[in-house]
């Protein structure tokens, strides 16, 4: 089941980060750095809102979207994560989707997400293209020397 995330499962999605086996250690941070803004701020004075797809009390996968500043209806994914042993389960695409909607819900028109073009992403662009995304652009050598950022968008 989706639903908002809750202060108790701030460890479980730190674990799913740094789980993944494509995160760096900085972005690991990153996600715990949004996780405490959401928890002390709150989403509509952060901007971030996470969902958890739980089983039970186990959660399975996160995601953290939000509007985009200075935009009307663009809304980003900034994060989204399944655990390793529940990948392949159809919790990705849940979360995916439950994102959309809920970007819909506020007047959202488009959603963005931000990937890297080196083979370790190679699942999560054919993950993106398989939810009707289309790789809006590329900008070459972004994050490193032959590690390019590409901009994924769904309008809805």
């Amino acid at each position: 089941m989706i639903i908002t995330a809750t202060e108790a499962d701030g460890s479980q999605i730190c674990s799913i980060a740094a789980r993944a086996g494509v995160f760096s250690h900085e972005e690991v941070e990153c996600v715990a750095e949004l996780w405490e803004e959401y928890l002390t701020q709150g989403p509509k004075i952060c901007g971030y809102n996470f969902i958890v797809y739980r089983d039970g009390d186990h959660v399975l996968g996160f995601a953290c979207y939000g509007p985009r500043d200075l935009t009307e209806g663009v809304f980003d994914l900034y994060w989204i994560a399944v655990d390793p042993i529940a990948r392949c389960n159809g919790v990705g695409r849940k979360l995916l989707t439950a994102s959309e909607e809920a970007a819909r819900q506020a007047d959202g028109r488009i959603l963005i997400a931000e990937t890297s073009g080196t083979p370790l992403y190679e699942s999560t662009r054919k993950f993106y293209w398989s939810m009707g995304y289309e790789n809006e652009a590329t900008i070459k050598d972004f994050y490193a020397i032959g590690d390019d950022l590409m901009i994924f968008v769904k309008r809805m």
